[in-house]
């Protein structure tokens, strides 16, 4: 049974794919950044974003450096005609870097957008936006309208929904939030789970985490190979893996991780635009 939906705008890394560089230099040959200029292709990811729909009601987590992008290809087909809240995981460009462009909603098509990120992130977007924090710039020209609510570990409200913030390291001393809501989880970028933190994430529906790449290993991500260590240590009954480098052949992948299934385990690598069904009470 569901009463939602998650719409992934987003399901790569900073750099996104396709790589530039792999399409100009002559000397590479990157099969997975070729594929991804094509129609419809499952390898182009743009930076790592869900939207959650629920009752009519449209909220994001993170809105980066192709946040844009994304809108332009996923908000007119999906009904998307209004954001009811944006929640920010950190204050890193692919997840605040595309800010800016909610000047269109704000001045076309809603009032105002509530973001909500905590402190340590707001004092972030104050130095990159300032403009976008200081009332005295909004009637100088078309900047996005933004209200922004400082949220810390307890669970907050939107929209009549509960979300939770789960604390993980983005790296050995940078502390960030997924967010726990229904009994989905969401986190986007992890190299560790505080034992703290843990307790939010046994026996879900649905667990959405990051996975870069296979094998090697990266100082601010889990690798494939630890993100499915993590899935069977806490056993959801779905896993969606998410934050992917071209590194990653979307079919070719996920035909391996079908083999999972033989020890009861639902992986698989999301894409953009990809529609996960679950339930919010």
């Amino acid at each position: 049974m569901s009463n939602a939906k998650i719409l992934f705008l987003g399901t790569g890394t900073s750099e996104g794919v396709p790589r530039i560089s792999c399409l100009i230099d002559k000397n590479k040959s990157c099969k997975v950044c070729s594929d991804s200029v094509k129609i419809n292709s499952k390898n182009r990811r743009r930076n790592t974003s869900i939207l959650i729909q629920h009752k009519n009601k449209n909220i994001i987590i993170d809105a980066g450096k192709t946040f844009y992008d994304s809108s332009l290809n996923f908000f007119p087909k999906n009904n998307v005609t209004s954001i009811d809240g944006l929640i920010i995981t950190h204050a890193h460009a692919d997840a605040i870097g595309g800010l800016d462009d909610l000047r269109d909603w704000t001045n076309n098509t809603q009032k105002n957008i509530q973001v909500y990120l905590r402190e340590i992130d707001y004092k972030a977007v104050d130095k990159m936006f300032f403009y976008l924090t200081k009332k005295e710039y909004f009637s100088k020209g078309g900047v996005a309208k933004l209200n922004f609510n400082i949220i810390t570990s307890n669970t907050f409200e939107i929209e009549n929904i509960k979300f939770t913030p789960i604390p993980v390291f983005h790296g050995k001393t940078n502390i960030i939030f997924g967010y726990k809501f229904g009994n989905t989880a969401y986190i986007s970028d992890v190299s560790e789970i505080p034992e703290n933190s843990k307790k939010y994430l046994y026996n879900l529906d649905l667990l959405i985490i990051d996975a870069l790449r296979p094998e090697k290993t990266h100082g601010t991500h889990f690798t494939l190979e630890q993100a499915i260590e993590k899935i069977k240590y806490f056993n959801p009954k779905k896993a969606l893996l998410t934050n992917a480098t071209h590194d990653i052949d979307h079919s070719k992948v996920n035909k391996k991780l079908e083999k999972l299934s033989d020890i009861n385990l639902d992986v698989s690598y999301a894409h953009d635009g990809l529609i996960q069904k679950v339930f919010i009470d």
